[in-house]
């Protein structure tokens, strides 16, 4: 039995990583709508008027999101792959993705609130 696990080659998983972005990107709207977010949340962090330190940190917690998003794709399309029939495990493995996505947004929402209070000293 061949094994689905080719040579490490750093060009390769890279390839690899990169054929999967570009993939998600393609057959994901999810994923299309975080890295909508990414962009125009990210182009607002860089220009309110707060410290670059404080514009970071908003900016890198875009990505949360982003990352929870490629997890949650990566779960369904595994179950996908196992069952195309409805079952109990299939749909709680989609709901605990779909959780995860969830609380990414609700984690980088209390990011944003707890620095935009703190770079405009409202607290």
């Amino acid at each position: 039995m061949k094994l689905n696990k080719p040579k490490h080659s750093l060009f390769r998983n890279g390839k690899y990583a990169l054929e999967g972005f570009i993939d998600i990107t393609k057959n994901e709207t999810s994923f299309k709508w975080q890295l909508l977010m990414l962009f125009v949340m990210g182009i607002a962090a860089w220009n309110l008027p707060i410290s670059f330190a404080h514009a970071s940190i908003l900016f890198w917690s875009l990505f949360i999101p982003v990352l929870a998003e490629v997890a949650n794709s990566s779960i369904e399309r595994v179950v996908d792959l196992v069952t195309k029939e409805y079952h109990i495990l299939a749909k709680q493995a989609k709901d605990a993705g779909a959780t995860l996505v969830l609380l990414s947004l609700i984690v980088t929402a209390g990011i944003w609130v707890t620095v935009l209070l703190l770079a405009f000293n409202l607290v």
